[in-house]
C-alpha cells in the first residue's frame, strides 16, 4: 500500500520543480537577459565612417620599364538624389530587394532568419538583408560574410534608420550599389547600360538594373551565357509581377512591356587608343589567377606589366603605315569593316611586349587581340605538320610523313581513308600534280594538308593544337576541315602557339602581367614557360617548313635582315586574312577581321586591296614592318633546328648543290614553263567527280560536308613555276582573269 503514496510522492515533487509558473518565469528571463545583452551591443556598437570601398582608389598600370601606362578606378559614380530618378525606377528597387521596406525598422528579423535556416538547411545560400542593411553594408562596412559582420550590420542598420530618412536610405543604397561594368551608383549604371541620365529611365530599364545588383557580371546580358540571360529575365520578371503586387504599377501597363536589352560596353574615359585595350586584358589575367574582379574594381593595385615600350609604339606605328593610312574609315564604308589585331610574344619568356587591340578602345571596344570568333585558317598548318611528325605518322601507303613526302597536290581531291568525304578546293582551283610538304606549305595547298590530318588523324592532331595553346570549343570538331583552320581562335592564342614552335616544342603561355602589388597581397604573373608538349624534332620540322613559306612561298612579304619562318592565312568568304611568324627572338600575330558597325563578319574583298585581302599581302607586312622596328634594322640571330636536314624544298642537303635566292622584283609575266614534278607517287590515285565552276573571289563554295578555306599569295619562284595555289593579284596581276 506504501508505493503508490510514494509514487505520487515523487510525482508532486517534479512538478514542484517544474511548474508552469517557474518554467515561464525562466523563459522571461533568459529573454530580459538576451534583449539586455543585445541592448548593451546597441550601445557599443557605433556607427562607423565611411569604409575604404566607399571611397575606392586608383589601379596604376605600368609598362615593363615602369613608366605608367594608364590609371583606373578613380570611382565611376556620380550621387544624384531621389528627385533625379524616375519613382517607378525607385520602386523597382524596392520590389526588387525589400518590399517591406518603407514598414520595416531597418532590419527584417522574419527574413534574416528564414534566411539563415535555409542555409543551414542546404536550400542554397539565401538573402535576408534589407536596403538599410544592405546600405550600411556597402556604406559603412565590408563585404565578409560573417556572423559578427552581420550583428554590427543590423544594429547599425536600425540605428541608421533611426537617423536618416527612407528616402535618403534608398538614395544611398541606389548610389552605393555596384552594377558591374566599373559602374558604381545609378547614374553611372544608367549611362554604362542604356546611355542615358538615371533621370530618363523607363520602368523597364530600371527593373533590369535593379535585378543587376543580384549578381552584376552574371546578369550583364551582353557577355552573359545563355543561363545568365535565362535568370536575369526571370529576376526582371519578379521584380515587375512585385510592383504589380504591390500596387506599384498597373497590370496593363505590365503586360506590354518587354525586355530592355542593354546597350554594349563602353570603356571609362582615359582608356583610348591601345591603353584600354592592355588594361583589360592584363585585367583578364589577374582574375584567371584568382583575383575577383570586385577587388580589381576596389583599386589600391599597382600593376605592372610585360608590355615593353618601345615595341608597343612600334607595333602601333606599323598598323598605322601599312594599314589605317591606306583606308578612308569615314569615307568609305567597306573600307571601314577592316578590323586589325596583333600580339607580340618573347619566345624565351613568354612575356607579351606588344598588344593591338584595334583603332583605339574608346571606338571599338572589342579587343582584336583577344576575340576568337574569327578562324585561323591555314595558320593551323604548321600545326597538322607538327603533329605528323611527333606522331611518328604515315601515309595511307606507309611512307614516313616529312618535309620531302610527296603528296598529290591536286585540287578538289577527296582524301583517303577517312568516314568523312572532304575534296577541298584549292586557291584558284590550281592543281599542282605531285608536290612535296615543304612544297605543299610554301604555297599553302589544301589539298595535301586535308590529307595530311586524316593521316595523322584529326583527334591526334586537335591533341597536338590543345598541347600547344589553342583552345577548345564547339567550333573545333575532330574532322578533316580543321586542316584548314575552321575552328575560332585569337592573335593571342596563334602566337602562344608559335611561340611553343619556335621555342623548340617547350610550352610557351603569353603572359601580360608581369607582377600586381596590393597593400594586402602581391600577385606574380603566370609561369609562362612550361614543359616539353611535342618533341623539338616536330617543333624544328615546323619552323624549317615555315621558312620556306618566307623564303620563297606565300609569306615573301616579310621577309627582311633577320632569319624568320612564318605562316599565311586566309579564311573562308574572306572574312579572316592572317600572318603568323617568328624570329629566334620575336614571335607575331597579325589577324585582319570584317566587321560591319552592326559587329557582323563581313568579308574584306575589296577593301584594303582589290580582290582578296591575303594573309600574305597586308599581315605579312604589317609583321615584317614592325619586326624590323622592333628588332632595330635586323638581328643575326638564327634558328637551332634538329631536323632531318632537309632542304627548303624538303629535299635532303647535296653539297654539290648552291642556294638560289627568290628575286627581288616580282615577274611582270605570267611563267610559261614547268619545272620537272616529283615521280613519286601520291597517296591516292582517286579521281575527283565533276563540280561546277566559280569565281574565287567573289563566291566562295558552300560544301555539303565541310568547310574550304583561301589561301595567299606566294611569293615570286626560283625557278619557272605553274602559278600557286596562293597567287596574289598584285604579283601576277597582268595575267590573272579579271575579277
Amino acid at each position: 500500500m506504501g508505493r503508490p503514496d510514494k509514487g505520487k510522492a515523487k510525482k508532486s515533487g517534479i512538478r514542484r520543480l517544474f511548474t508552469w509558473k517557474k518554467l515561464l518565469g525562466t523563459f522571461i528571463v533568459f529573454c530580459l537577459l538576451g534583449m539586455g545583452a543585445l541592448y548593451v551591443v546597441y550601445l557599443l556598437v557605433p556607427v562607423p565612417s565611411a569604409n575604404a570601398e566607399a571611397t575606392m582608389q586608383s589601379n596604376i598600370y605600368k609598362y615593363s620599364n615602369g613608366k605608367i601606362l594608364g590609371r583606373t578606378g578613380k570611382i565611376n559614380r556620380e550621387i544624384v538624389g531621389l528627385d533625379k530618378i524616375p519613382l517607378p525606377v525607385q520602386k523597382a528597387f524596392v520590389a526588387a530587394e525589400n518590399k517591406t521596406f518603407y514598414k520595416d525598422n531597418g532590419v527584417d528579423i522574419m527574413g534574416t532568419t528564414r534566411a539563415a535556416w535555409n542555409t543551414v538547411t542546404g536550400k542554397g545560400k539565401q538573402g535576408g538583408s534589407t536596403i538599410t542593411q544592405q546600405y550600411v553594408k556597402n556604406y559603412f562596412l565590408s563585404q565578409d560574410q560573417t556572423a559578427t559582420r552581420k550583428l554590427k550590420e543590423m544594429v547599425i542598420a536600425i540605428k541608421v534608420d533611426q537617423k536618416m530618412s527612407k528616402s535618403d536610405i534608398l538614395a544611398g543604397y541606389m548610389n552605393t550599389s555596384y552594377y558591374g561594368r566599373s559602374a558604381y551608383g545609378i547614374q553611372a549604371a544608367a549611362r554604362s547600360y542604356y546611355g542615358v541620365d538615371a533621370a530618363k529611365l523607363t520602368t523597364a530599364q530600371g527593373a533590369y538594373l535593379a535585378s543587376l545588383l543580384q549578381a552584376p557580371n552574371q546578369y550583364d546580358w551582353t557577355s552573359a551565357s545563355p543561363t545568365g540571360r535565362k535568370l536575369v529575365e526571370d529576376r526582371w520578371n519578379y521584380v515587375l509581377d512585385n510592383m504589380v503586387g504591390e500596387g506599384w504599377l498597373s497590370p496593363s501597363e505590365r503586360a506590354g512591356m518587354k525586355f530592355p536589352v542593354p546597350q554594349k560596353p563602353k570603356p571609362a574615359p582615359g582608356m583610348e587608343g591601345q591603353t584600354g585595350y592592355i588594361i583589360e586584358a592584363a585585367n583578364q589575367e589577374l582574375m584567371r589567377q584568382g583575383v575577383s574582379e570586385e577587388d580589381i574594381k576596389a583599386g589600391g593595385w599597382t600593376i605592372t606589366l610585360n608590355i615593353d615600350e618601345k615595341k608597343q609604339k612600334d607595333l602601333v606605328k606599323a598598323v598605322d603605315k601599312q594599314l589605317e593610312a591606306k583606308l578612308d574609315r569615314k569615307g568609305n564604308e567597306k573600307q571601314a569593316t577592316v578590323q586589325a589585331g596583333a600580339t607580340s610574344v618573347d619566345p624565351k619568356t613568354g612575356a607579351v611586349v606588344a598588344l593591338y587591340g584595334g583603332v583605339g578602345a574608346t571606338e571599338h571596344w572589342m579587343s582584336n587581340a583577344t576575340r576568337r570568333d574569327y578562324q585561323p585558317a591555314s595558320t593551323f598548318k604548321p600545326i597538322v605538320l607538327a603533329s605528323a611528325i611527333d606522331n611518328h605518322a604515315v601515309t595511307q601507303d606507309g611512307r614516313r610523313i616529312g618535309l620531302g613526302t610527296i603528296y598529290s597536290g591536286d585540287s578538289r581531291r577527296p582524301v583517303v581513308g577517312s568516314p568523312i568525304d572532304f575534296a577541298p578546293e584549292n586557291e584558284d582551283d590550281h592543281s599542282y600534280g605531285p608536290v612535296t610538304v615543304q612544297k605543299a606549305t610554301n604555297s599553302s595547298i589544301n589539298s595535301v594538308y586535308a590529307q595530311m590530318i586524316v593521316d595523322v588523324t584529326p583527334a591526334k592532331a586537335k591533341k597536338t593544337a590543345l598541347a600547344l595553346g589553342m583552345k577548345d570549343g564547339a567550333g573545333f570538331p575532330e574532322t578533316p576541315a580543321i586542316s584548314l583552320g575552321t575552328m575560332g581562335a585569337s592573335t593571342m592564342d596563334m602566337a602562344g602557339v608559335y611561340a611553343t614552335l619556335d621555342n623548340h616544342g617547350k610550352k610557351v603561355t603569353p603572359t601580360l602581367v608581369k607582377t600586381a602589388e596590393h597593400k594586402e597581397r602581391t600577385v606574380k604573373g603566370t609561369q609562362a614557360i612550361g614543359e616539353q608538349v611535342i618533341s623539338r624534332e616536330a617543333a624544328d620540322t615546323a619552323t624549317q617548313a615555315m621558312t620556306g613559306v618566307v623564303q620563297s612561298g606565300s609569306g615573301f612579304r616579310a621577309a627582311g635582315d633577320y632569319e624568320a619562318a612564318g605562316k599565311t592565312g586566309t579564311s573562308e568568304n574572306n572574312r579572316s586574312a592572317w600572318f603568323v611568324g617568328y624570329t629566334p627572338e620575336l614571335v607575331t600575330a597579325v589577324g585582319l577581321f570584317g566587321e560591319d558597325a552592326k559587329g557582323n563578319q563581313v568579308t574584306l574583298t575589296d577593301t584594303i586591296n582589290e580582290g582578296r585581302a591575303n594573309g600574305g599581302r597586308t599581315p605579312a607586312q604589317i609583321w615584317g614592318d614592325y619586326t624590323e622596328r622592333a628588332l632595330n634594322g635586323g638581328s643575326d640571330a638564327s634558328f637551332d633546328l634538329e631536323t632531318d636536314g632537309s632542304a627548303p624544298d624538303g629535299t635532303l642537303p647535296d653539297p654539290t648543290s648552291t642556294t638560289t635566292e627568290a628575286p627581288t622584283e616580282e615577274p611582270t609575266e605570267a611563267p610559261t614553263t614547268a619545272t620537272t614534278a616529283p615521280t613519286a607517287p601520291p597517296t591516292s590515285t582517286a579521281t575527283t567527280p565533276p563540280q561546277p565552276t566559280r569565281d574565287p573571289v567573289t563566291t566562295p563554295p558552300q560544301p555539303t560536308q565541310e568547310p574550304t578555306a583561301t589561301e595567299e599569295p606566294t611569293a615570286p619562284p626560283t625557278s619557272i613555276q605553274p602559278p600557286d595555289a596562293g597567287g596574289d593579284p598584285g604579283v601576277n596581276s597582268t595575267v590573272r582573269p579579271p575579277r
